[in-house]
């Protein structure tokens, strides 16, 4: 199958001519009878002979400007379409790429073709349709376009394992398995790692951790990967993610309705390892840490209690209001371990409140921080990964609604710009470094079909942690 993504109100391009020849002039037609219009995800699929091109699929990218974005998107749709087809191979040509464009070709190939069918039966193998494994782009042989196309491959790398980790179901997806994804990366990549288990954690006295821990008989865990591409006495960029591997609310139970959907908890945590394979393959010159906190949320006769008071390894107590906040006690604890790395900068990122996506849907990340430079850092990254940000307040007005008549602060303020206090709340465990907090709560996944991804996991936050690194390494 060859794919050709082509902008609104298409022509036959001289590129396209021999195209055309092999389907007896039906492109040419095509485009003049405006049967296909270049609108953005529009496809037109055209059959061939035996010679040629089988099958060329049009797929149109609108009016927008050729961007890495747009190509991704465009280029996942043709993914997805040709493992609909079964042809197991395809190319991709886009008139006029560049550089950029071709990156997202190649983040977009991987997105559209990733699945996970490791828990389902197979057909009989005569029903069988290939799998998409095989993809060419058509673009000058260049240095940049080869370093373009590896770098999307690297990305497109680290949002599968991202993903894999967020549609494994929680009695497949464990603490444990961020051990071994961790453990595996830091092979692959030589990077140092650390791993703590319930032991080493209450020694480091993470009674804010581990209070969300007390209900299941699980290990949680505590994994850190340090990647040394920098000079020794480099500040590294801290990147710290959220693993609840599956929240049922503990002992403030949520509604069984949608339940099966808290799986995605730990998309924060699988954003970390998706960035650190990534970072590894790229080899970008730049000290980065990711850190992870892992564990379940469940009720049970050990689990925490609405009002008892735990203290976090920083010495401040919390009382606990509502155990469905759990999110930001694991993060609190990471947040005051990353001070060990002396960072440059902290960035968190967690599916960690209904108010964020309430507030900005589906189609932003909630983007917090009391550093403006460093929120503005942050939200380019995003927009440069086709991850868009919105920046929300945190102004010391709210933190009223955290104070606490017995401990030094509660885990909840209640309903009322819920993301905002949650964000003020992990303010509190930051000592000495700029801090940002991306809430990804409406976009780490997605409850439907995107069209140029099925629902499910989406990816985020591995592209704003890649291009906040990379752009950081170029400074």
């Amino acid at each position: 199958m060859l794919a050709i993504i082509l902008p609104a109100d298409p022509t036959l391009i001289d590129a396209l001519v021999d195209v055309d020849a092999s389907l007896q002039g039906a492109l040419a037609r095509t485009l003049a009878r405006r049967d296909f219009r270049g609108g953005k995800d529009e496809t037109l699929l055209l059959v061939g002979g035996d010679g040629g091109a089988q099958r060329v699929l049009l797929v149109g990218r609108g009016s927008a400007p050729l961007t890495r974005t747009a190509t991704r998107r465009a280029a996942a749709i043709a993914a997805r379409q040709a493992g609909k087809l079964g042809t197991g191979a395809m190319h991709l040509y886009v008139p006029d790429v560049d550089a950029a464009a071709i990156e997202g070709l190649a983040i977009g190939a991987m997105a559209g073709s990733w699945s996970y069918p490791d828990l389902q039966t197979q057909p009989p193998e005569k029903d069988r349709r290939a799998r998409l494994e095989q993809v060419t782009i058509l673009a000058p042989d260049t240095a940049d376009v080869r370093a373009a196309f590896e770098a999307g491959v690297a990305i497109g790398e680290g949002q599968n394992i991202a993903k894999r980790l967020g549609q494994m179901p929680g009695n497949y997806c464990t603490p444990d398995t961020f051990v071994e994804v961790g453990q595996e990366i830091a092979l692959r990549h030589s990077m140092a790692i650390t791993v703590l288990g319930r032991r080493e954690m209450t020694d480091l006295q993470m009674g804010s951790f581990l209070c969300v821990a007390q209900g299941t008989s699980q290990e949680p865990r505590l994994v850190a990967l340090e990647y040394r591409g920098g000079p020794a006495d480099q500040q590294p960029v801290v990147l710290v993610g959220k693993g609840l591997c599956f929240d049922t609310g503990g002992i403030s139970i949520k509604p069984a309705p949608e339940m099966e959907w808290m799986k995605f908890d730990m998309s924060g945590a699988g954003g970390v390892m998706g960035a650190m394979e990534t970072i590894g393959r790229l080899k970008l010159p730049i000290n980065v840490v990711g850190i992870i906190g892992s564990t379940t949320n469940m009720p049970s006769g050990e689990a925490v209690k609405p009002g008892d008071v735990v203290r976090a390894s920083n010495g401040k107590t919390i009382e606990i209001i509502n155990t469905d906040a759990e999110g930001r006690l694991v993060l609190a604890d990471l947040l005051v371990f990353a001070k060990r790395y002396n960072p440059a900068i902290v960035i968190d990122a967690a599916t960690l409140t209904g108010a964020i996506v309430i507030g900005l849907g589906a189609n932003a990340v909630g983007v917090f921080s009391t550093d403006k430079a460093a929120a503005d850092e942050v939200l380019a990254a995003g927009a440069a990964a086709g991850e868009a940000g919105w920046p929300m307040p945190m102004w010391d007005e709210y933190k009223e609604q955290i104070k606490s008549d017995v401990a030094d602060m509660k885990n909840t303020g209640g309903r009322a710009a819920g993301s905002i206090t949650a964000a003020l709340f992990l303010q509190e465990f930051v000592d000495g470094y700029p801090f940002v907090h991306l809430d990804v709560a409406g976009t780490a996944y997605s409850q439907s079909d995107l069209g140029w991804i099925p629902k499910g996991p989406t990816g985020t936050p591995v592209g704003t942690f890649v291009e906040f690194v990379r752009a950081r390494a170029r400074q």
